[in-house]
């Protein structure tokens, strides 16, 4: 059997590009991802979302192979690559980027980008030299200003861009960005948006870890939502918007709470249907104004009686 089948198909039925089936991942007593299962797209923008520390990222090294998973599978354009490794599952269509920069900080923006496409090409790389290929990325995601500036002398945002051009430059049907709107300015971000769309519209699948919540439901079609490691929600933007336990996990009280039951739960009572929720809020704080049970009272402390001078009797 071919290690290349068509995504999309597989013995006539529907096979998502990307599948995370049950996985575990465990660090000896701690468990990172908790029988994770969630699909990524072709043609799509998926998010993967949720507080620091829900396992986004460790998800990611199992998808990329950089971290064998405990139990569960992951398998990709139908395929299972869960014991893949990463040369591996990069030549079969993966890519990816990193929260922390990989770039050759001594080489020029251009230069990194010509040895991921070296690399990915071969032989036929250093015989056929892409030059105008690595242009093209350059001017593709609008760093082509940079192209002679040394990898460690640029903003953080337009490394972010290099880090892209490179992964691109293998020409993968899966991306895998971490991050990757970190350090963009407002206008920038927009562009990236735009950027995705386009990508996405190739034909590719995206799938991206990030804390931009309007890039995140401006972009992306499904969006899947880890909390300790488990998926608590999946689906469009505007529902995950609105799904009470991605609310009080991550995006905040939902604005239908009135305020008079927050406070009540605050306090103890049970006001509204609403109350059980908010009570199972991850967070030691209560809302601005919330009267609270919690409040510590210090005692005034009477001053201590002044000392008497020599020769003087203490006040009575």
């Amino acid at each position: 059997m071919s290690d290349q089948l068509p995504h999309g198909q597989h013995g006539g039925a529907h096979v998502p590009l990307l599948e995370v089936d049950h996985v575990v991942v465990q660090f000896g007593g701690v468990t990172a991802v908790n029988e994770a299962s969630f699909v990524a797209e072709a043609g799509q923008v998926t998010g993967l979302i949720g507080p620091n520390g829900a396992g986004k990222t460790t998800c990611f090294n199992v998808i990329s192979g950089l971290q064998k998973p405990t139990r569960g599978k992951v398998r990709f354009r139908g395929r299972s690559v869960t014991g893949a490794p990463v040369h591996r599952r990069s030549k079969r269509g993966m890519g990816r980027t990193f929260q922390r920069l990989e770039a050759f900080g001594s080489l020029t923006v251009r230069d990194n980008v010509r040895v991921a496409h070296d690399i990915h090409r071969g032989i036929v790389g250093l015989l056929r030299p892409g030059a105008k290929d690595i242009d093209a990325l350059l001017e593709r995601v609008g760093i082509a200003e940079y192209a002679d500036e040394r990898a460690d002398s640029i903003p953080t945002g337009t490394a972010r861009l290099l880090e892209l051009a490179r992964c691109l430059a293998g020409d993968p049907q899966l991306l895998l960005l971490d991050e990757p709107s970190s350090g963009l300015d407002e206008s920038e971000t927009d562009d990236f948006g735009d950027l995705l769309r386009d990508l996405a519209a190739e034909g590719r699948g995206i799938l991206m870890v990030e804390h931009d919540m309007d890039l995140v439901m401006g972009v992306c079609d499904t969006i899947h939502v880890l909390d300790f490691g488990s998926v608590i929600a999946s689906g469009a933007p505007g529902d995950i918007r609105r799904d009470p336990a991605v609310q009080r996990a991550y995006l905040g009280y939902s604005d239908e709470v009135p305020e008079h039951e927050l406070v009540g739960a605050s306090t103890g009572a049970h006001v509204g249907t609403h109350v059980s929720a908010v009570e199972e809020t991850r967070t030691d704080l209560v809302p601005v104004g919330a009267a609270t049970d919690a409040t510590t009272v210090i005692p005034v402390v009477p001053a201590a009686p002044p000392v008497p001078s020599h020769g003087q009797e203490p006040p009575r």
